[in-house]
């Protein structure tokens, strides 16, 4: 193989010649514009854009400069010239002195330590928070916690949630059914844990594919390339460092190429038209546990029973503010607190009467889960989540009396408690 070293790089080519051009040319100067081509105008690139040269500030306590053109007027005079700009300085003069003593006035007539007041109309004032219910204040000097806006943030996700009300989607689906979402729900968090993914990774991405399912029938051999590229997007959408497609390719066995799952992300995106900022019950969980001011074990055991309801079908079709709520009440019911106090009612918008019928779905799934999918089982039987997985549930007379207390309950025969 012929070595390069001896070669000559084309920059150095150009060097030479430019040299070259140098001595046998002294004068030369810069290529000119060719004859066809608009001249542009020179310019600075980062010029003022805010256009503070044409704003002009009075203060108080200092007289206005004039400024005198060299000629006002042609037909003028020297004399009367200067006699001109004498007369307009005094002028000047006269009318910063006024609005000076103007301004004095006014400030000696305003109360001392008061700031002004800016009238805003009714319909724009923010409701205030009771100070009972009041969970942000201890915030106040964190800008990263914004505790201005974080009940209107949460009221506005909660809003959304109208947006995207899920429909059972199995009876459009010829090719797969409920079983198989469980596998590919339960794969999902494999996939999470492994790649060491944020929780709200794996709540969006399986958002995402329910979605998706709801409107674009698919094959079966499909179905985990539509929820390999569901989190592939949500990992861009809230990782700070998302894998590759190169990863989802290894973990699905090389089983798809990377055209297919490229194509597959572009059909995604434009099947829900791009809005893919939907509501998932993991952010108002941990909402809602801030503002019962429940401790991490408590928090952890409700994500358990929130992940849990992934993977059964007719969960996935509730709201993920009403299902946050009943996980949540499902694990201060386990814990032994108490069951629905009047700060999560405020801030979560429903009454006990309304997360009861959640709750009674819920129990179950929680009760007996999948024997075969057991990584959300194993994965919360570990130490870092305090094996909340292993924690006696509670009692379904006891949560029954939690929920309608004014009734007796009737156990079903699913209400197993595990030991």
């Amino acid at each position: 193989m012929p070595s390069v070293r001896g070669r000559k790089s084309p920059v150095a080519d150009w060097v030479d010649c430019d040299k070259q051009e140098k001595q046998t040319n002294p004068k030369s100067k810069r290529p000119t514009w060719p004859s066809r081509a608009p001249m542009v105008k020179k310019r600075t690139a980062l010029v003022d854009m805010t256009n503070a040269h044409k704003v002009h500030i009075s203060l108080p306590g200092r007289k206005k400069k004039q400024e005198v053109k060299k000629k006002s007027n042609p037909s003028l005079s020297e004399n009367n010239q200067a006699e001109q700009q004498r007369l307009s300085s005094d002028s000047s003069e006269g009318q910063a002195s006024g609005n000076t003593d103007k301004e004095k006035e006014e400030a000696e007539a305003a109360p001392a330590g008061k700031p002004a007041v800016c009238n805003v109309q009714p319909h724009l004032l923010r409701p205030q928070i009771p100070s009972e219910f009041d969970v942000d204040s201890e915030n106040r000097d964190d800008c990263f916690m914004c505790p201005e806006y974080a009940k209107d943030i949460f009221d506005y996700l909660k809003s959304r949630e109208e947006k995207f009300v899920l429909r059972n989607y199995m009876c459009q689906q010829p090719n797969i059914n409920d079983g198989m979402r469980a596998i590919l729900v339960d794969w999902l968090v494999e996939v999470q844990e492994n790649f060491e993914l944020y929780h709200e990774t794996l709540y969006l991405a399986v958002k995402l594919t329910d979605h998706f399912l709801a409107r674009t029938p698919i094959q079966r051999d499909t179905l985990q390339l539509v929820g390999s590229t569901a989190m592939l997007l949500a990992s861009k959408f809230e990782e700070r460092d998302p894998p590759y497609v190169e990863h989802f390719l290894y973990i699905c066995d090389d089983a798809y190429t990377r055209q297919q799952v490229v194509d597959m992300e572009v059909r995604i995106l434009q099947v829900l038209s791009f809005d893919i900022g939907i509501p998932i019950a993991y952010r108002f969980l941990r909402r809602y546990a801030k503002c019962a001011g429940v401790g991490i074990d408590t928090l952890t055991l409700a994500r358990y029973f929130c992940e849990l309801s992934l993977m059964d079908m007719e969960l996935a079709l509730e709201r993920s503010s009403l299902l946050a709520s009943a996980c949540l009440l499902l694990a201060l019911c386990t814990k032994h607190l108490p069951g629905w106090p009047p700060i999560l009612e405020f801030h979560s918008g429903y009454s006990i009467s309304e997360v009861a019928s959640t709750v009674r779905k819920l129990y179950p799934v929680v009760v007996q889960p999948p024997n075969e999918l057991k990584a959300i089982h194993s994965k919360y039987s570990h130490e870092v989540f305090f094996r909340v997985a292993s924690l006696p549930l509670v009692d379904f007379d006891v949560l029954e009396k939690t929920l309608s207390p004014e009734t007796s309950p009737e156990v079903p025969s699913h209400a197993v408690v595990n030991s």
